[in-house]
């Protein structure tokens, strides 16, 4: 435990504050199916590293995971401290309508406003990891060198990241329109080098996890006006649930592609008339989990820091913020609210409660009643700290005011 000490008016002398962390007691972590074991241990670490009980409820969606934690787990701790419940809907539905100290929950927005009101009926505190679309900056850039490694950063961090079905895969990319053609070459050569002519022979491209979601991105693609957009790739097998990296030039705005997080591997790009324009364009649009800047321009990078707000900024990388343990990760606003990773699971899964301790040897007679103008003056100085003003005072040689 670490204390730390608080600055006391006078009046409170001699005494001690600090802050002393304490579990918040049973603890409900439901987690998502895309990545199932970090999604799932990294908050149960936290949770038991604080000192509560936990319940892990994992996803159904991904059964053959679900299955080992549930075995797995209880071989390794304290049956009584740790439990994995595995189930369906109704079965979360259930665990929902009992009392928590704390919920955690990964997912989508929809499920994750059935969870806060459930929570509500007990002012159960909530943390929601959500999603959104992260976008991807692609500012200009004239070395080769500096040109393939951050398209390989790019791609590695949309349709290397489970088929781009992670909440900070990159959603879509914002190109200044003279660097689209150039940005739109790189991407497909880079393509073909990382998942081959036939992604689908590939080992490292990703299926979709359920037939539901394939025939979700495929009426993402369903659209006429989408499907003109398609500049690369496009290619299904809804047989073995595999969609083909599919790279899209400015789908419209306002169509599903645009308004819904894709959570797959479909990357539109959409131009600006200058790089600095993707500024308004985020602020547009709710915030993000987190935005990716490819650029070397110190100014672009200084104005997305302070005038945008999402989870987190990556400068010319992706999805690598998860790993680092440093920083906190978490949401805001429509991405979702809380924090955790590294020391921030522990103080999610935490209650600072507030200690003071006092001395009974003094005490100061001035800040108990029957007030008069002489120890209202006598207080003022003293929870204003001016320790000399209080002096003149106590002695008459100030007057009260």
């Amino acid at each position: 435990m670490s204390s730390r000490k608080a600055k006391l008016p006078i009046a409170a002398f001699p005494s001690t504050a600090e802050v002393f962390p304490e579990p918040l007691g049973l603890v409900l972590i439901i987690s998502s199916w895309n990545l199932p074991f970090g999604l799932s241990l990294e908050p149960v670490i936290g949770a038991i590293a604080a000192g509560n009980a936990v319940v892990l409820k994992p996803s159904e969606l991904a059964p053959a995971s679900s299955s080992l934690l549930a075995k797995t787990i209880p071989t390794y701790l304290d049956k009584k401290a740790v439990k994995v419940i595995e189930g369906g809907v109704a079965i979360g539905e259930h665990l929902l309508c009992c009392k928590w100290d704390k919920i955690f929950f990964t997912g989508n927005a929809r499920v994750g406003r059935i969870v806060m009101t459930a929570a509500a009926n007990y002012l159960t505190p909530v943390t929601l990891e959500l999603g959104g679309k992260c976008p991807a900056i692609f500012d200009s850039f004239s070395s080769s060198w500096d040109k393939e490694m951050v398209i390989k950063r790019v791609l590695g961090g949309k349709f290397g990241t489970c088929a781009g079905q992670a909440c900070i895969a990159i959603d879509y990319i914002l190109v200044q329109e003279g660097f689209a053609p150039t940005l739109l070459e790189l991407l497909r050569n880079m393509t073909k080098k990382m998942f081959g002519e036939n992604p689908r022979e590939t080992q490292s491209m990703a299926r979709i996890i359920n037939k539901q979601h394939f025939l979700r991105l495929k009426n993402l693609l369903d659209d006429p006006s989408v499907q003109s957009s398609i500049v690369h790739g496009g290619g299904m097998d809804e047989d073995n649930l595999f969609i083909e990296p599919t790279i899209l030039m400015n789908p419209p705005l306002k169509a599903s592609i645009m308004t819904d997080e894709i959570f797959g591997p479909l990357l539109p790009i959409i131009t600006l008339k200058k790089i600095e324009d993707s500024i308004e364009f985020i602020n547009s649009r709710p915030k993000a989990l987190a935005i990716y800047v490819f650029t070397k321009n110190e100014t672009l990078k200084r104005r997305i820091i302070s005038e945008t707000s999402s989870g987190s900024v990556t400068f010319n990388d992706a999805i690598i913020q998860y790993a680092a343990d440093t920083i906190p990760f978490g949401g805001v606003g429509e991405s979702g609210f809380g924090r955790y990773h590294g020391k921030f699971s522990f103080d999610t899964f935490t209650h600072e409660k507030a200690i003071l301790r006092r001395s009974l040897l003094t005490e100061f007679w001035f800040r108990f009643p029957p007030w008069n103008d002489f120890k209202l003056a006598l207080t003022k100085s003293a929870y204003s700290f001016d320790y000399f003003g209080f002096l003149l005072v106590l002695l008459g040689l100030k007057k009260n005011s």
